[in-house]
């Protein structure tokens, strides 16, 4: 049964919510960091556990385990990611991008930001990050959007790498997450709609992400659908899985809202 609301009752409730939200935003940082530095630097040898090119168009998955991270690199030119994760242990537990925006109050990822599962606990902290264009809300290609922007192709998309991928892992299509796109410049315009800001990402740029759990970690490397590129023509990128350096007391993730505090709490009760 459809519920109207009255003008009061959706009025209350806008105030209520901005209120929650101001709150938030008092404990929150005021700015994030500025950009990682161009180029990015050597990861030590001995922290280095493996390295993968994933070439245009293709997928990899892998099995990362807490304390680690993975550094995705543009180092060949540009090209948006796809990212999707589980938690190992439990496959039903999942990357959850509507917590991930709601709880942070923001749709910018960036290096100090953390990424949610859907059960309220931390699955990355974003611990470097030059480029500052990911994308959380749109998802990724699908063979009817690469179809329609690329006309006659034959071309790769990421919802049917992310299926493949899912299968190698015991898992299904309905196991599959929403995804967060790195390198993507996406933003809302005053209409409400998605559009591609251009060059907010460079050749080079790199994103790295600390693991705060054991988790199956799902990369697509297939153009975002608003990619304006008229040609299916992904870069290579370059992922290296590496023992990360451990978090201090004041780690920017871990404190820079109330929100990330709690979810680490949370953590700390999972892994007792």
């Amino acid at each position: 049964m459809h519920v109207r609301r009255s003008a009061e009752e959706i009025a209350a409730n806008r105030q209520h919510y901005e209120e929650h939200q101001r709150k938030g935003l008092e404990f929150a940082p005021k700015a994030l960091p500025v950009p990682s530095p161009l180029p990015a630097p050597a990861i030590e040898a001995g922290r280095v556990i493996h390295q993968e090119t994933i070439p245009g168009g293709w997928y990899w998955s892998t099995l990362l385990k807490r304390g680690e991270a993975l550094r995705i690199d543009q180092q060949e030119g540009l090209s948006t990611v796809a990212l999707i994760a589980w938690n190992a242990a439990d496959t039903s537990e999942r990357l959850n991008l509507v917590d991930t925006v709601k709880v942070q109050w923001t749709t910018a990822l960036g290096k100090g930001r953390v990424v949610f599962s859907d059960m309220g606990r931390v699955m990355f902290s974003m611990i470097e990050d030059s480029s500052g264009a990911h994308d959380c809300l749109m998802g990724g290609s699908t063979a009817a959007s690469n179809a329609a922007r690329y006309p006659g192709a034959n071309t790769r998309n990421t919802r049917d790498n992310f299926i493949l991928a899912a299968g190698k892992l015991g898992l299904d299509r309905r196991d599959i997450p929403g995804v967060l796109n790195l390198f993507a410049p996406v933003q809302i315009d005053d209409a409400g709609g998605f559009r591609w800001q251009g060059k907010a990402s460079n050749s080079g740029d790199y994103a790295e992400l600390r693991a705060e759990m054991d988790m199956l970690v799902g990369l697509s490397n297939c153009p975002h659908p608003l990619d304006p590129n008229p040609v299916h023509a992904p870069a290579p990128v370059t992922v290296t899985r590496f023992r990360a350096a451990a978090p201090a007391a004041d780690d920017l993730a871990r404190t820079a809202t109330a929100e990330a505090v709690r979810g680490f709490e949370n953590n700390a009760m999972m892994q007792a």
